[in-house]
């Protein structure tokens, strides 16, 4: 059974959209609002997220961007906002699709398939030294065991894994963490990560294998 977050402010509206999915063999979570819906996806794994633009505590530029940040969950927009400023604004957030108010509850059915489809082709698992991510549930398994990262820590394994035995500067690494968090990081932030990262992937992390120093020039992912 696909597990489903729908955040919406609507309360009627999500009560029903809500009733519809349940008889359509879906497990629904309903969030009202931006950190209630960011809250309840870092509670739990889902299979596709849906999405209102307009929140009461926010909007859902910031919820789709927030999940894309450590996960390829689908994501789809329903919003009544359907001028081309808010739906470029959409797919620039990362959203998988995009639909219109009021739509036809079929036809959402067949979206969200379809996406949950083309995620399932992705990447499975991204693996090095020991450690494997699970893209699309955005989980990190070691020696068979989750390990718990924030979402920066998450962010900085996945550059690491996906640009594997590529070396990566200080200024890039510093670059993915600010984009990701909206907020100025600085060197240090950058240090303070590394070591909580390194604490909880490598076996001794004051002799790191996985993500190694190259000394004056960055890091290094190595398998």
């Amino acid at each position: 059974m696909a597990k489903i977050l729908l955040v919406e402010d609507d309360i009627l509206l999500a009560n029903n959209l809500k009733r519809f999915l349940v008889t359509e063999g879906f497990d629904v979570v309903h969030a009202s609002g931006q950190a209630e819906g960011i809250k309840a996806f870092e509670d739990s794994l889902f299979d596709c997220v849906l999405l209102d633009i307009s929140l009461g505590d926010g909007n859902g530029f910031s919820v789709c961007e927030s999940i894309k940040a450590v996960s390829d969950v689908p994501v789809i927009f329903l919003t009544a906002s359907a001028d081309e400023t808010c739906t470029v604004a959409g797919f620039d957030a990362g959203a998988d699709d995009y639909i219109s108010k009021p739509f036809r509850p079929r036809e959402l059915i067949a979206r969200m398939k379809n996406a949950m489809r083309k995620n399932s082709s992705v990447t499975s698992s991204i693996s090095c030294g020991g450690v494997t991510i699970l893209p699309a549930k955005g989980i990190v398994m070691k020696n068979g065991s989750e390990i718990y990262l924030s979402a920066l820590e998450y962010r900085l394994l996945m550059v690491f894994f996906t640009n594997k035995e590529l070396l990566l500067t200080r200024d890039r690494l510093v670059q993915e963490l600010w984009s990701v968090s909206g907020e100025f990081v600085s060197d240090n932030t950058l240090n303070v990560y590394m070591k909580r990262l390194r604490e909880k992937i490598e076996d001794n992390p004051q002799q790191p294998s996985i993500i190694i120093t190259v000394r004056g020039r960055g890091y290094k992912a190595v398998d």
